[in-house]
């Protein structure tokens, strides 16, 4: 199958203690998908910028029921401190992101937010920690994969990360499709998917590996390579950074592989949860609908990743 695309419609990180959401203040890994993906969605724009596309994975026909979470007291999610803007620490000290407000607002939707609680702990505890019983949850990125899937029960995807091809503003090409790229220089960073997967469906493009992201920003600027081709979330932050200056822009794609890095983002439940999976695929659903999930989005990704 080919790939295809879609346009939408070291220290140890600090231990935190246990602390319940309504206290919070607001890829692991990065994945992609390798079939057309279409993402339904609105368009909303930000800041006098171009709309941003908003993606939705739900079926507006579908239900999801709410099970019964009355018999549980308490129920713990884990994450990390050091992935922003997904988990981070603010400058109020305090744990953030993106994760850590979904996870508020998942709470808020089901009418748990007693019962809620975050724990912050480094990232090679937390499958640990959630299988001794030290917590109920994992919103931290945890690959969805057939090791995993071993240990645990995964939610419905809540943020699918593309692939994206970046190219100057000024940056003259014949079409405005990735066709265009062909014979031509393409920087991407040395040993990464995104370098596997462009020598891999890519094959006229000439890829130019670069050690760092910095190197290959500055490449891109000065005109080394014609364009550049990798994580989206790295991407649309350089692109609204001052470094980038208001140089370029997004080109084609998103592009998406789960063959090469998962198959998104979801939150991971002991495998004896299966209730909280589905209410919390509940929880999900609902936000998508009634605009949370897009007001999240737009919080941490304001430029957009599709």
């Amino acid at each position: 199958m080919g790939l295809r695309h879609s346009t939408p419609d070291t220290s140890t990180p600090r231990q935190m203690g246990t602390e319940p959401f309504m206290t919070l203040q607001t890829v692991h890994r990065l994945f992609l998908v390798l079939i057309l993906l279409l993402l339904p969605g609105t368009m909303s724009a930000v800041h006098g910028q171009q709309p941003v596309a908003i993606p939705n994975y739900w079926d507006p026909r579908e239900r999801v029921i709410l099970p019964d979470l009355t018999p549980r007291t308490r129920i713990r999610f884990l994450t990390t401190a050091d992935f922003p803007p997904f988990n981070f620490i603010d400058q109020r000290d305090r744990v953030a992101g993106f994760h850590v407000d979904l996870a508020r607002a998942i709470c808020s939707e089901l009418a748990i937010v007693e019962k809620c609680q975050l724990q912050v702990l480094p990232w090679n505890e937390l499958t640990s920690a959630i299988t001794s019983g030290q917590g109920d949850a994992i919103i931290a990125g945890l690959a969805v994969n057939s090791d995993n899937r071993k240990q645990f029960l995964f939610t419905r995807p809540f943020l699918k990360l593309p692939a994206r091809f970046i190219r100057l503003k000024t940056t003259s090409l014949p079409t405005q499709d990735s066709q265009a790229l062909a014979q031509r220089r393409v920087g991407v960073l040395a040993k990464s998917a995104h370098e596997a997967l462009l020598r891999t469906y890519f094959p006229d493009i000439k890829p130019v590996t670069y050690g760092t992201a910095d190197f290959m920003f500055d490449g891109l600027k000065t005109g080394e390579v014609d364009a550049v081709f990798g994580d989206g979330v790295q991407l649309s932050f350089w692109l609204g950074s001052n470094r980038a200056d208001d140089c370029c822009i997004f080109f084609d794609g998103p592009y998406f592989a789960p063959a090469f890095l998962g198959e998104g983002l979801s939150v991971a439940v002991r495998n004896d949860s299966p209730d909280l999976v589905q209410a919390f695929d509940h929880a999900l659903q609902a936000l998508s609908k009634n605009g949370r999930l897009k007001e999240l989005y737009l919080r941490y990704f304001p430029n957009g990743l599709y």
